[in-house]
């Protein structure tokens, strides 16, 4: 039987895992914390459970579709329910907008809210379908870096509609031409965020993200996001898949350019393929310190990193959603900090995520489990004990202002998370949340391929590669992983 050893058990190395088990690979994944999923774990804090990391959910096909593969029901083992709001947003003025999933509800209470004409909301949702819908195909499903993908006719179509595309102009500038009302154009710009990148340098073929949660919805898992990484791991372990948990990789094998396994110690692990879900920084810089690293690629602009605090709150609160944005005044500002002075804003933009609403047993009654998220820099060698002690105070005086609360009176219990934290226990550089950012086109559209160009049978999944980062694209990672290993080493 073939073997295959999987480095890393993030959501990106367990969905490898389960496609390289059905291809009839025998499956080690090795994995250096103690717990499966990566950024998407789990854990609680005085009768409060949290999601550790990724808190947003769409695309939920690309999760059951590991079921399908296998022939298995996901409802047996997965289950989730579609949010009616997407998010709730609130700016300073005391304006509040509420993002129904809903396509055609999301355009009318957008069109009441923010004074535009829907034909204007519909155009440019069509435009951001039709992005979508050309590349695709192309660069979500497929790696770019085979001539196969670049000589196909999916890639002449594609190139047929590239002023569709706005890659001349920020998604910033893509918004602002698109509406007057800046509101509503801090809200578009604001997806930015979801690769951890630049609205004001990011390319405007990514007004797309918004299609994905307008076409998709945003869902919620029964159990919380946990249930995700959970749900797959126990997935994999009846396809057979094996892990060593608290297990670190010291090298990957490499004799005559062809990957032979891995290095644990003292101890040599053979594989016919080896499949790196580890931040690709780390993998060239630790497990491959002898072979050449493709320094362009590794030196791409870090994405944005987060500092995140896990609150138990002693309150309900009727008018919060699931998910729910405070918006800074001055955003550009607030990117300005982040990408160019490597600061947090005075005056940041605030997450707050509270499963709680949809899971009540992750708090005790009448309270909820606040996850409150800002972003930052990556991790540049601030002094994060003195930003993070400033950040409570100006995110605990902005929340009590907008909700009319004492807030610091209502936490009873409290965890913070910090880019050298998440570096720590992710491997991922500098805490980078997603690889790097995107605001290049070419940092978004040419990032790490799937496998290496110089040594055969290693292959790359996860956030840090293509096609990039959060829980679709990693899971799509997997997908394109699989196929390029079925056709290479038959």
């Amino acid at each position: 039987m073939k073997t295959a050893i999987v480095i890393g058990a993030g959501i990106g190395g367990i969905a490898s895992s389960i496609r390289l088990a059905h291809l009839g690979y025998q499956v080690t994944v090795i994995e250096a914390n103690a717990y499966p999923g990566g950024k998407l774990s789990t854990f609680t804090l005085e009768g409060y459970r949290f999601d550790a990391g990724p808190s947003l959910f769409t695309m939920p096909h690309y999760v059951t579709s590991l079921f399908d593969l296998v022939g298995e029901n996901p409802a047996d083992h997965f289950t989730y329910r579609r949010k009616e709001i997407a998010c709730r947003y609130f700016w300073q003025d005391g304006t509040i907008f509420s993002a129904y999933s809903n396509t055609d509800k999301f355009i009318a209470a957008a069109a009441k809210t923010f004074q535009v004409e829907t034909t204007r909301l519909k155009k440019y949702l069509e435009r951001a379908k039709k992005k979508y819908r050309l590349t695709a195909p192309l660069f979500l499903e497929r790696t770019l870096h085979k001539s196969s993908t670049l000589l196909s006719k999916k890639t002449l179509a594609a190139l047929f509609h590239l002023p569709t595309y706005q890659l001349e102009e920020t998604l910033h500038s893509a918004n602002k031409k698109s509406f007057n009302n800046p509101k509503l154009v801090q809200l578009f710009d604001r997806y930015a965020t979801y690769n951890g990148s630049n609205p004001y340098k990011t390319s405007g073929m990514m007004t797309l993200i918004q299609h994905l949660e307008s076409e998709y919805g945003t869902f919620i898992p029964e159990e919380g996001m946990v249930a995700i990484s959970k749900s797959l791991w126990e997935l994999s372990k009846r396809q057979g898949v094996s892990y060593l948990l608290s297990t670190k990789v010291d090298q990957i094998l490499v004799e005559h350019g062809v990957a032979k396994g891995v290095v644990v110690g003292e101890k040599i692990m053979a594989a016919d393929v080896v499949v790196s879900n580890m931040d690709v920084f780390p993998t060239y810089r630790r497990l491959l310190p002898n072979e050449k690293a493709p320094e362009k690629i590794l030196q791409q602009e870090r994405s944005s990193s987060a500092v995140i605090f896990y609150w138990g709150i002693q309150q309900s609160f009727p008018d919060l959603e699931l998910h729910n944005i405070f918006f800074s005044d001055d955003y550009k500002a607030e990117f300005e900090a982040i990408f160019s002075s490597y600061n947090i804003a005075a005056d940041p933009t605030i997450y707050v995520n509270i499963t709680s609403k949809d899971v009540p047993e992750d708090a005790p009654q009448n309270c909820e489990n606040w996850f409150v998220m800002i972003n930052t820099p990556a991790d540049m060698g601030q002094d994060w004990e003195i930003l993070v002690k400033e950040l409570r105070a100006v995110v605990i005086d902005k929340l009590s202002r907008q909700l009319k609360c004492d807030l610091e009176a209502l936490i009873v219990c409290e965890k913070v998370l910090t880019p050298p934290e998440i570096a720590r226990s992710t491997q991922s550089h500098l805490g980078a949340l997603y690889g790097a950012s995107s605001n290049t086109v070419g940092s978004a559209f040419l990032r790490h391929p799937n496998f290496s160009k110089r040594i055969k049978n290693l292959y790359f999944c996860g956030g840090s590669v293509h096609p990039g980062g959060g829980i679709p694209l990693c899971l799509l990672s997997a997908k394109i992983v699989a196929e390029l290993i079925e056709k290479e080493t038959p």
